[in-house]
């Protein structure tokens, strides 16, 4: 009996790293009660292997969908400050999803040699989240390094936007692949199949993960309009100020969070992500969100 860590998941294979032997590697299956209970084991999974075959998955502190991944630590919202151009939005609802899961997000602006990104890093630093810069002139690889000391890391980000060429840059020894963005298209071709996660040294583990469309952020976690709120951390301040109770901030009479979006205190932006959101998650039925959460 064995306990380790899976790094890596491809096709009903999971390959684990054995606690105190990180230069050993097993290749298992699942036991096949696993599929009984509709569990399946994920990439950052701590579990018991017994004959080659995963026969426990011990308690996780959090899991994600897309990325499949648990038990992680920091997320490293990668989004290029040109080409292409950031989206709010998207980068908004990949915010929420750590919020709602428990995940330190960090954002990260890349290719800042082409453009800079300082007003758009302006708005979460407002929000209240570490921003850094990589770019050739401003690689930022020092800092980033730090946060990711000990932790299980992930990079985020829709395609194109650098998260393996950063990766390449903090870890020359990954060497994972990279590609050119289509000019035509303005958008990077996906270059990242599966989750793996990599040793770091000092400690710790980080993985680089698929790129994916807007079309492909549909399928993200699912968070009720209820809980949406405490996904936006900038809106805590002001919480238990609106004149009523049950308010959801969307336009109601006496909010503090809309009264403070009018005095400059939470970014525009962010607002409009949150009723974005709010809306998409009023429109999913309970049965369907059940389920999706299963």
């Amino acid at each position: 009996m064995t306990q380790g860590l899976i790094t890596k998941a491809i096709s009903g294979f999971y390959y684990v790293v054995p606690d105190g032997e990180p230069d050993t590697l097993l290749e298992c299956r699942a036991k096949g009660v696993f599929r009984k209970m509709k569990i399946s084991p994920l990439v950052g999974d701590r579990v018991v292997v017994e004959d080659g075959v995963v026969s426990e998955i011990l308690p996780r502190k959090n899991e994600i969908l897309r990325p499949p991944a648990a038990n992680i630590d920091l997320a490293l919202m990668t989004v290029s400050s040109t080409k292409p151009a950031p989206n709010a939005l998207v980068l908004d609802k990949l915010i929420a999803v750590c919020e709602y899961k428990g995940i330190e997000p960090v954002i990260i602006i890349t290719k800042t040699d082409l453009k800079s990104g300082e007003e758009f890093a302006d708005i979460y630093r407002k929000a209240g989240f570490t921003v850094l810069f990589s770019g050739e002139e401003e690689p930022g690889t020092e800092e980033i390094l730090s946060l990711m000391k000990g932790k299980s890391c992930i990079f985020i980000g829709n395609s194109g936007v650098g998260k393996s060429t950063l990766l390449n840059r903090l870890f020359p020894d990954l060497e994972l692949r990279t590609a050119q963005i289509s000019d035509k298209l303005g958008r990077g071709r996906h270059t990242t199949r599966h989750v793996e996660l990599f040793a770091i040294p000092g400690g710790g583990y980080v993985a680089d993960t698929p790129g994916f469309s807007t079309v492909e952020l549909e399928k993200y976690e699912p968070i009720r309009k209820e809980e949406l709120a405490r996904c936006f951390r900038e809106f805590a301040k002001y919480e238990g100020k609106c004149q009523f109770a049950d308010c959801a901030h969307l336009k109601e009479k006496g909010c503090a969070v809309l009264e403070a979006i009018r005095a400059g205190e939470i970014p525009v932006s962010r607002h409009e992500s949150y009723l974005a959101l709010y809306e998409d998650a009023r429109k999913i039925p309970d049965w369907e969100r059940e389920d999706r959460e299963r």
